[in-house]
Parts: structure tokens; C-alpha cells; sequence
């Protein structure tokens, strides 16, 4: 089986967002050995081969289980542990409908922990929940799909991948072409009728991929489907961890990463684990970017970002020019001029360059 696919492409056009982070953020931690390694890649391409024929053969009534099932076993498969923290709890109207910091743990094998009666989950089948979360690597939506299935978007190349392509798919994907500004209005409709259907929709509002200890702010415009469609909004708080319970990196598919390379660093990993914590609700309200402010307080709560901040939240960084929100409008600027650039923001041996106000 081949692994290949393009890297995660910063500054292919200018108004596309993009992050400091690199292969110096990518931490060490304990592996397993080759053999390990590729009994783990055999797991993966076991379940990815099975799961379209069992899926199709299962009534309609107990598909979720089924995928929420192949979503656990592929995590396992990648050396991951699941752990849910449900933190909503009944008075704050979650969509789970349970306790606060309840805890949800799946080991490698992806087996459930006992003492828990039903898994947390983003809300009821048939209720459209938009699932806001910060976008660190492919192996997000693998996790994310192991609390509770849903559909993404993601890049549209994404389908071209190997192994996580069919996958892609398979999830009902919705590609978003970010060289394509004028296009996004289409996909924020995609998104609304999706959410209206009563889908489960999870964004990545950052609109890139970070290490998970830095993290950029959140773009409005995603969030008005969910308010076109008065869909509430689950703000996600992801981490992976290493077996001592630290923040961990390796997952980050970040600077020069190919798929290739992720996926031998993530096979080779021993310990890790994947932490979905579930925030308060979050109605829509009618401004998009007050809701961007308030899921991304969510998510990141007092948490500083490695880089720090790099833009405000009405901007696309963007190496050498930055980009106004797209409104939802046809007719919303693309490009605004910039100024003379100076450098303000210094993070891990390189220099960023932005707009100066």
C-alpha cells in the first residue's frame, strides 16, 4: 500500500491562511517497534476495505453504532486511546442530555470503558448540530467520527488521498476549494442545507492546520449557516496526549508534512491520547462573528497559543498580504491593499510578517 499525498500547501495563493507551525513543533515520544507498526497499518487497511461492504449490509437503524464502532477500532488501529469529556451537563442544555465532566474512555482495541450507560454524543439523530472545533491533523476526523458520526468540510483534495480519500467520501464530505474565494458562499449554503436536513456538520473554522499548542483564530463566515439555520453550535475542544497525560504534537500535519510522513509518525507512536472534550452549547444568535468569538472562547478558554495570536478575527493571514472575512455576500471585497509589511511576531527561530495597522 502506498502512502502518498501533496503537503499541507501555506502560501500557494495569497489570501490563504496559514501558521508558524512546522517541523519544530513536532515533539519526540516513545514508538513501537516495525513490527508493531505495520501490524497496525494492516489493522487500517483491514477495517477501510471491510467497512463500505458491512455498512451497506447493516439496517439503516444501526449504522451509527456500526460507523461510531469502525471510527473506535480505526483510532485503536493508529496506536490512539479516546477519551470524552462531557462538560455541558443537563442545566446548560446539552445535546447529550448528561452529566457534567462525565468521561467516556475507549482503549486500543477500541473497547469502551465500563460504568458509562451511553456514549456522550453532539446530539440526537435527526438534529442538525454544528460541531466547531481547531483543525490539527487528519487523524481530527477520525476522532471527532468516534464520539458520534458526522460530515466535514475539508479540503477538496482531500478526496484524492489515499486511504483517508475513500474514507472522505464515504463521510459525505464537503469540499471547500480555498483558492476559490467567490466560492465559499456556496459552501456556507452546502453547509446550511446539510444542518437544516439535520446532519451533523463539523467546520474547521481556522481555516488551516496548527500543531495544537498554537492555534489562529476562528473566520466567521462557516458560522452563518448556523445561523440561516438557527442550528446550535457544539464547540469541541481537541488535545492529543502522550501516555503521561502531556500535550503531545505528533499528530500536527503541519509545515513540509506529507500524508506519507504523518502517517509513519502517527503509526509509530506508543501511548497517545485523543481527547474530545464537549463545551457548553452555543445558540447562533445573528452575528456570526460574535458566535466565532464566543465558540472560539470555548475552545481555547485561558489557553495562550505557542505563536500567539496572528491576526484579529475579521483577517485571513496570508504571508504577505492579508484578506478581509469573506461576507457571505457575492459582491464582498476580496482583497484589500496592504501596507508597507513590517515585521512584528517572532516564534521559533522565524520571522512573521504582517500588515502593519
Amino acid at each position: 500500500m502506498v502512502f502518498d499525498a501533496p503537503p499541507a500547501q501555506a502560501t500557494a495563493h495569497s489570501w490563504m491562511p496559514s501558521s508558524p507551525c512546522g517541523a519544530g513543533c513536532i515533539d519526540s515520544i516513545d514508538e513501537v517497534g516495525t513490527g508493531r507498526m505495520i501490524g497496525r497499518l494492516f489493522g487500517v487497511a483491514g477495517l477501510l476495505i471491510s467497512f463500505p461492504v458491512v455498512n451497506l449490509v447493516t439496517p439503516q437503524g444501526k449504522r451509527e453504532q456500526l460507523q461510531r464502532g469502525y471510527a473506535r477500532k480505526l483510532l485503536g488501529c493508529l496506536g490512539m486511546e479516546l477519551r470524552i469529556v462531557d462538560r455541558r451537563g443537563t442545566a446548560a442544555g446539552g445535546a447529550g442530555g448528561v452529566g457534567e465532566h462525565r468521561v467516556d474512555t475507549t482503549n486500543e482495541s477500541g473497547v469502551v470503558g465500563e460504568g458509562n450507560a451511553a456514549p456522550a454524543v453532539y446530539g440526537p439523530a435527526g438534529t442538525g448540530v454544528m460541531v466547531v472545533v481547531g483543525h490539527i491533523g487528519w487523524t481530527d476526523i477520525v476522532a471527532l467520527a468516534a464520539v458520534q458520526p458526522l460530515g466535514f468540510v475539508a479540503r477538496a483534495d482531500m478526496v484524492d488521498w489515499p486511504v483517508l480519500g475513500k474514507l472522505a467520501t464515504l463521510m459525505r464530505v464537503i469540499p471547500i476549494e480555498r483558492e476559490k474565494l467567490r466560492a465559499l458562499p456556496g459552501v456556507v449554503a452546502q453547509v446550511g442545507a446539510r444542518l437544516a436536513a439535520g446532519d451533523r456538520i463539523a467546520v474547521f473554522p481556522e481555516g488551516t492546520t496548527w500543531c495544537g499548542r498554537a492555534y489562529g483564530s476562528m473566520r466567521p463566515a462557516l458560522f452563518q449557516a448556523a445561523i440561516d439555520t438557527e442550528t446550535p453550535v457544539q464547540p469541541v475542544r481537541l488535545r492529543y496526549l502522550d501516555r503521561h497525560g502531556a500535550q503531545c504534537t505528533v499528530p500536527g500535519f503541519v509545515g513540509e508534512d506529507t500524508f506519507a510522513s504523518s502517517a509513519r509518525r502517527v503509526l509509530r507512536s506508543r501511548g497517545m491520547v485523543a481527547e474530545v472534550v464537549l463545551e457548553r452549547v452555543e445558540q447562533p444568535g445573528t452575528d456570526r462573528r460574535e458566535l466565532a468569538r464566543r465558540c472560539a472562547a470555548a475552545v481555547r478558554g485561558t489557553e495562550l497559543s505557542r505563536h500567539g495570536l496572528r491576526d484579529a478575527t475579521l483577517w485571513i493571514e496570508a504571508g504577505k498580504t492579508r484578506v478581509q472575512d469573506p461576507s457571505v455576500a457575492a459582491d464582498a471585497p476580496e482583497v484589500r491593499r496592504p501596507r508597507r509589511l513590517r515585521p512584528v511576531l517572532r516564534g521559533r527561530d522565524r520571522r512573521v510578517d504582517v500588515a502593519a495597522e
